[in-house]
């Protein structure tokens, strides 16, 4: 049996460098009364904003809410924006040390407008091509510095196909924490998805495995998960695959060890974020016990708490423990 309290108290004992695409979540709260006379709209009269980590820091937030101690790494703009996000890490107790900040960039601001607990408009502000050489470069060099100085027990990548992660410094960075014996967890998107070789945990949802391996199907049983698996392998050479099911699960496979942990039944508010949350768990569960197994079954019910809530939130600690304490005992 699981000592789950155990577990839990294990996570602080973590070093995690978060790498990739940063973001603010801006929440803008109001009431719908009337239409516009000048257009066919609904007029929002605002009540309150909010601000909120989003994207690779929404990763970061969701392990240090365990308990790890958290560092993010990345290149976000000089602006305005940035200065709330990086206010919100270090109110938060995550390492602004390795952000970098561009004069070529902007920080990505998601402006999600809300009435009645539904988005009615989001409005984005980013921008999505690649860092240019010379950030790049700046990037490498702050990661090696997190390296060497701070010895991580884990990097894990999220990409949001913001520009952030190149496919440069993925192989580079990939490459010196595999000599370092870091371990390394993938949150892909499509257009770096085959730039991640010889990470150790590959996590993508079901659409983008579709996407990236050009496949069609259905139905989701074992043999496809285990042929996706498969072709995977074949040109990442990673370690694990764990793929997001959706309403589905989650399913994983190292070799011939492989299953689906099917979802728990859950009220389903808003599942955004999710992603972020089965990232975290994943990697700080699996860092702590190498039990595969037990990685996707936390990870699961992590996914699900998450998704009870209106818009990005990070997971509760005490929550999940009773949960795993609930559901896995």
């Amino acid at each position: 049996m699981e000592d789950f309290k155990n577990l839990f108290k294990s996570f602080s004992s973590l070093q995690v460098g978060v790498i990739g695409d940063v973001m603010l979540d801006t929440y803008m709260w109001g009431n719908v009364d009337r239409i516009s006379p000048e257009a066919p709209v609904p007029i929002v009269s605002l009540q309150k904003r909010e601000y909120r980590i989003g994207g690779a820091a929404n990763v970061a937030l969701n392990c240090r809410s365990l308990g790890a101690k958290v560092s993010i790494l990345s290149t976000v703009g000089n602006d305005e924006d940035s200065l709330h996000l990086e206010k919100l890490l270090k109110e938060n107790e995550i390492s602004t040390k390795f952000l970098i900040k561009s004069n070529d960039r902007v920080t990505t601001n998601k402006i999600r407008i809300i009435s009645r607990n539904q988005q009615m408009m989001r409005l984005d502000k980013e921008i999505t091509n690649d860092l240019n050489k010379k950030d790049e470069a700046v990037l490498l060099e702050k990661v090696q510095l997190f390296i060497s100085t701070i010895k991580p027990d884990v990097i894990i990548f999220e990409d949001y196909n913001k520009g952030v992660l190149t496919q440069k410094n993925i192989s580079q960075i990939i490459k010196i924490c595999n000599k370092s014996g870091i371990l390394t967890a993938v949150d892909p998107k499509r257009k770096n998805f085959f730039a991640f070789k010889n990470a150790d945990i590959f996590k993508p949802n079901l659409k983008e495995v579709k996407e990236g391996l050009n496949m069609l199907f259905d139905e989701i049983n074992p043999p496809i998960l285990k042929k996706i698996h498969k072709q995977l392998s074949e040109l990442l050479n990673h370690k694990i695959s764990f793929i997001t099911l959706s309403e589905k699960g989650v399913y994983y496979q190292q070799e011939n060890d492989a299953q689906i942990i099917s979802s728990h039944i859950r009220s389903i508010a808003d599942v955004s974020g999710a992603g972020d949350t089965v990232i975290a768990v994943a990697s700080m569960v699996y860092a702590v016990t190498k039990d595969l197994h037990l990685m996707a079954e936390v990870a699961n019910i992590a996914g699900g708490l998450v998704c009870e809530e209106v818009g990005t939130v990070a997971i509760n600690k005490e929550r999940l423990l009773k949960e795993c304490e609930m559901l896995l005992m």
